[in-house]
């Protein structure tokens, strides 16, 4: 099946009860049970919900993978993933990764003694280095938030499997319309729903999707007993959402395209991060693994100058300043002050993140008016 169709159809099917097409939102907390313990598969809907699970196996069927879990967030998706290690463990990251990752697993879990090594995971000598017998999860954003930076995912794969250790994939960027992290030898494909997937701006969670039966014991476990689930209206919207991802990211790549190429040519701009430029680092590695090359663009004014880059972003018309990316309008962030401000500055420049980047969520409005956007903002 093409992935247009199981967008529409995957994982979904009419109403038992009525026939209805759409999945209907069971906005119930609890069900009748015929005896004790006799049940129609739901009993409780923290541990399950029919709008949920139709949710969960559709995100399955878009990866490629087996089983799909979905949270409340991004965020509790990714605390579910930590909660397989134990005090002693050690994670390997990107070093310019997402701030709220970065702020979960160094707030919250190298207290409790998992160790985190954050290195230019572009290099894959760089995590081969850091590997030891205790690395047991290496975490891997691709495109990475928000400096574009491309990592090969199968490269990073063959290394985790010789070193025994679980390969997981912040997928958010990409979506499975642009990128299978599954097929490229992860073990855990992770996204933030909230973005592309669910593409509104309406909604926030998160989601997991993995071929294991192993996995699937732990982190339903976790899933159930630490509560982190969402509620079936929620869950509805992101069903909807899927149901035209494919035009939207077509959209978003289209657009995308357009406004790197308007920022790289204008004169006041020193340098455009988008892995589809064939001088991007790993441009080759983007074009092997990737569909197309997204949305996400970030940039830097000449002269890179934190209150040139304020300065723009508060002009900005139909970029509106705003926290979060994927949603069908475009968005603009300061990185530094927003998304990224939990890393410490000094982590932040040895990672290449300056103060003055500019990062863009390209939405799905007509690019002549996007670009004029940015015309009359940058000067």
């Amino acid at each position: 099946m093409k992935f247009a169709t199981k967008a529409i159809h995957a994982g979904v099917h009419p109403d038992p009860e009525t026939g209805a097409i759409m999945t209907p939102i069971y906005q119930t907390s609890t069900y009748a049970q015929s005896s004790p313990g006799v049940n129609k598969g739901f009993e409780y809907s923290r541990t399950h919900n029919p709008t949920r699970t139709q949710l969960q196996d559709a995100l399955a069927a878009l990866d490629d993978g087996r089983h799909g879990l979905a949270f409340a967030s991004g965020m509790a998706a990714i605390d579910c993933v930590m909660k397989l290690l134990k005090p002693g463990d050690e994670l390997i990251s990107t070093d310019d990764l997402y701030g709220g990752s970065y702020r979960l697993f160094t707030k919250v879990y190298e207290p409790l003694g998992i160790v985190c090594h954050f290195v230019p995971m572009r290099d894959l000598a760089a995590v081969r280095e850091k590997i030891s017998p205790r690395t047991k999860l290496i975490w891997v954003e691709t495109p990475t938030n928000p400096l574009l930076n491309v990592i090969d995912v199968a490269g990073v794969a063959a290394i985790a499997k010789e070193a025994g250790a679980l390969l997981a994939v912040d997928n958010t960027f990409s979506t499975p319309y642009l990128q299978l992290p599954l097929a490229l030898g992860a073990d855990i494909s992770v996204y933030s729903l909230t973005k592309y997937m669910a593409g509104h701006s309406d909604t926030v969670m998160g989601g997991l999707v993995f071929n294991s039966d192993e996995l699937l014991e732990r982190l339903s476990f976790y899933q159930n007993a630490c509560g982190g689930t969402p509620g079936p209206q929620d869950c509805f919207l992101v069903l909807r959402g899927l149901k035209t991802l494919h035009l939207r990211m077509q959209r978003h790549c289209e657009n995308g395209r357009a406004v790197a190429e308007y920022l790289r040519q204008h004169p006041k701009v020193e340098h455009v991060y988008w892995p589809g430029f064939e001088t991007h680092p790993n441009h080759a590695v983007a074009a092997k693994q990737m569909r197309d090359f997204g949305g996400m663009i970030s940039f830097v004014l000449k002269g890179d100058k934190k209150e040139d880059a304020i300065a723009v972003l508060e002009k900005f018309q139909l970029f509106t300043l705003a926290e979060s990316l994927g949603g069908v309008e475009s968005l603009s962030g300061h990185p530094a002050t927003m998304t990224h401000a939990s890393i410490p500055p000094e982590q932040r420049r040895k990672a290449g993140l300056s103060d003055s980047l500019i990062r863009l969520s390209v939405g799905i409005e007509d690019a002549e008016d996007l670009i004029e956007d940015l015309a009359q903002a940058i000067g």
